[in-house]
């Protein structure tokens, strides 16, 4: 069975703003929310139009995001392709 191999880059972080940052600045808009688990950026998923939090991965190589979507509580590592549980 996989696993993430990099939660050690999880850091206790905040989200930076209160929607997806970029489609904030272009007045774009989301499906769902996304919380990059390294640096707090806010990014919307790929069903949303802009796909910034897989774009954010892919400029940062920060590789594990959370939904912060509300009731919801899994997470998901771009590298190891693999879906994560959080309590």
């Amino acid at each position: 069975m996989a696993r993430c191999t990099h939660t050690d880059q999880i850091n206790d972080v905040s989200p930076k703003t209160n929607g997806c940052e970029e489609c904030l600045k272009i007045g774009g808009s989301w499906v769902h929310l996304r919380l990059c688990l390294t640096c707090g950026h806010v990014g919307c998923c790929d069903a949303s139009v802009g796909k910034h939090a897989t774009k954010h991965f892919r400029a940062t190589e920060h590789p594990i995001m959370q939904s912060i979507e509300p009731g919801e509580s899994w997470g998901w590592c771009y590298i190891d392709e693999v879906g994560l549980e959080f309590e």
